[in-house]
């Protein structure tokens, strides 16, 4: 399992313009093989961070599903990211 987490950093006046472009993003990767769950959403106590949590199935299937990035739109919106995949070997259920 593969596991993409971290941050964007935006300006905030432009934060919800961000998030509303990327719900289409959002649909696609959760459609596609190996998705086990995609989510980009707003920062509850910073008002210019986006939060990034994505779980694939393997690196395969990321790869797959990753062709060239954020937009140019979505990428000169940035101001920073800290954003990185993690290779998982094992999960235990919390519920």
């Amino acid at each position: 399992m593969v596991i993409v987490a971290g941050h964007l950093v935006v300006d905030p006046q432009q934060r919800e313009r961000y998030l509303a472009d990327c719900v289409g993003i959002i649909e696609m990767a959760r459609r596609a093989p190996g998705c086990l769950d995609f989510a980009i959403s707003a920062d509850l106590v910073d008002v210019g961070r986006i939060n990034v949590f994505e779980r694939w199935e393997s690196q395969t299937a990321v790869e797959a599903f990753r062709s060239s990035g954020p937009s140019d739109t979505q990428r000169a919106a940035m101001l920073g990211a800290s954003v990185a995949e993690y290779d998982v070997a094992d999960a235990r259920s919390l519920t």
